[in-house]
């Protein structure tokens, strides 16, 4: 029986193959129901005790080594059938797509260079933040209805909190923070995602993107803002443009405005997005109101500022002339493809 476990082993290591047929016979003939293997366990549960230890390692070796044998002789059969790959040099090159920036991202990035040529310094804060920066050291009283559920997305409800946590609903929180940490001089623009609870339609969402900016120093003027906003929008949308202030009111500046630039989209004559007026709404601004500074421990006698916030979306509308800011957020491949040259 040695004689045939060594004659097996023999063949085993000197057998070579030109097909995956001629690998398969060898198994069939090693591995079989009447195969050289099979018989040979079935001899080996003739043999006495004395030897059937050693013989038992012996066609346990060979078994192993004819399945290593046949393993590596068919993936190597494999692997030389599969056809090679050939380069034709002369087919025409597949143009591939790549990916760009985002218009809302390209918008918010030249609106932070216009303002850092100005020397304003770009700062960042939380989204989800509490109620004392959102509104109270703005100056929103308790009962502002910005402070209602209907207007604001809560996180904590405000019966259970003094100062509630919620979704930031614009990014003046930001400016808090950083009149809370630094004295004057402070010249900053704040740049965020905020979210407000509106209605979806073509002029408003939900969720969109804030540009704010914060001027405190000493001797500044209602004249310096307007001057600054006057630079911006002829830097972001030429020199023809034309932009005009309206009185308004917000709890956090006094005197307020809105400030609106020429629908770039109709041209003046009136459209779905300008209502008609030949005019787009890109923001509010106004003055620092002195309580604002005092609340964050700024000296309002020494001190005033001013500050300004716009929405990203709708200065994307009027750079592009997008006629439905929803378009910004649903991720229709087909809208995103024609800004591929937006850096």
């Amino acid at each position: 029986m040695q004689k045939k476990i060594a004659d097996l082993l023999s063949e085993v290591e000197a057998f070579t193959a030109g097909s995956l047929h001629e690998v398969e016979a060898f198994r069939v003939k090693l591995f079989g129901k009447k195969g050289d293997l099979t018989l040979l366990f079935d001899e080996f549960k003739q043999v006495s005790g004395e030897v059937k230890r050693e013989l038992g390692q012996k066609i346990n070796e060979l078994k192993g080594k004819a399945q290593t044998r046949i393993s590596e002789l068919k993936e190597a059969l494999e692997v030389g059938s599969a056809p090679a790959l050939t380069l034709d040099a002369s087919r025409p090159g597949s143009a591939d797509s790549i990916g760009t920036r985002h218009p809302i991202a390209s918008v918010r990035s030249e609106i932070l260079a216009i303002f850092r040529q100005l020397g304003f310094a770009v700062a960042e804060g939380p989204e989800v933040e509490d109620d004392w920066h959102v509104f109270g050291a703005l100056n929103f009283p308790p009962e502002h209805p910005a402070r209602d559920m209907q207007d604001t997305f809560f996180i904590e409800k405000r019966e259970n909190s003094e100062n509630p946590v919620l979704l930031r609903t614009h990014t003046s929180s930001i400016q808090v923070r950083a009149m809370e940490k630094q004295q004057p001089p402070i010249r900053i623009v704040c740049p965020g995602r905020v979210f407000r609870n509106e209605a979806i339609s073509a002029r408003a969402h939900c969720m969109f993107h804030q540009v704010e900016g914060l001027y405190v120093d000493q001797s500044v003027s209602f004249a310096d803002l307007k001057q600054t906003l006057l630079y911006f929008a002829k830097e972001m949308f030429g020199g023809g443009v034309e932009i005009r202030l309206r009185p308004s009111f917000f709890p956090f500046t006094e005197p307020s405005a809105e400030m609106d630039v020429s629908c770039s989209i109709c041209g003046g004559k009136g459209c779905n997005i300008c209502k008609g007026t030949g005019w787009l709404e890109v923001g509010g601004c106004g003055m620092v109101d002195p309580n604002v500074l005092d609340s964050c421990k700024i000296d309002s006698q020494k001190y005033g500022g001013f500050a300004f916030g716009m929405g990203v979306e709708r200065i994307a509308m009027l750079k592009y002339q997008a006629r439905d800011l929803r378009l910004y957020f649903e991720n229709d491949v087909r809208f995103l493809r024609q800004f591929t040259a937006v850096v």
